[in-house]
């Protein structure tokens, strides 16, 4: 290459750059997500082979869209890697769970229900409710309980517990 190219070739470089980060930085509110954390897990047994976790969770729709809500999913990851997948309580269950169990402590958010629908840059305290198919002694020995909300146009978020 004769060097009298060389500074055009840096000073394109340098304009290529700039363009990929004009793209990015334009683009950066697109992508739709919900961003979050389980703030607390609350147990209880149902009977000796079943058991409930409550699941109360604070998230932000980062985006410049609204996110609205199709599907809710709750499993859990057990010491060895497994999956189970729980099997969500309604609303109006949930507050008669909080009712008839007043060990488990008051109802702090409103169930995140199908349809909700959270505006961009909007943060939200709601909860979710799910019964597992095993003993309570083993929803508490968790790895990990994951919620899995998917939008009506397909995006997936998930926020997971932290390891435990």
């Amino acid at each position: 290459m004769r060097k009298e190219i060389l500074p055009y070739v840096a000073l394109g470089g340098v304009v290529v750059a700039i363009v990929v980060g004009v793209v990015f930085y334009v683009q950066r509110g697109a992508h739709l997500e919900l961003k979050g954390s389980i703030q607390k897990v609350r147990t209880l047994a149902l009977d000796d082979s079943s058991s409930l976790a409550i699941l109360d969770f604070r998230f932000v729709n980062p985006s410049d869209y609204r996110f609205i809500v199709r599907q809710v999913e709750v499993s859990m990851e057990d010491k060895n890697g497994n999956v189970l997948a729980g099997s969500r309580v309604s609303e109006v269950d949930a507050k008669r769970v909080f009712e008839y169990y007043p060990l488990l402590g008051q109802k702090y958010n409103e169930t995140l229900l199908v349809r909700t629908k959270i505006a961009p840059h909007q943060s939200m305290d709601r909860m979710v409710a799910a019964r597992f198919e095993i003993p309570e002694k083993l929803l508490q020995d968790r790895k990990q309980l994951r919620i899995r909300v998917e939008d009506v146009d397909g995006a997936v978020s998930e926020i997971v517990e932290g390891a435990r």
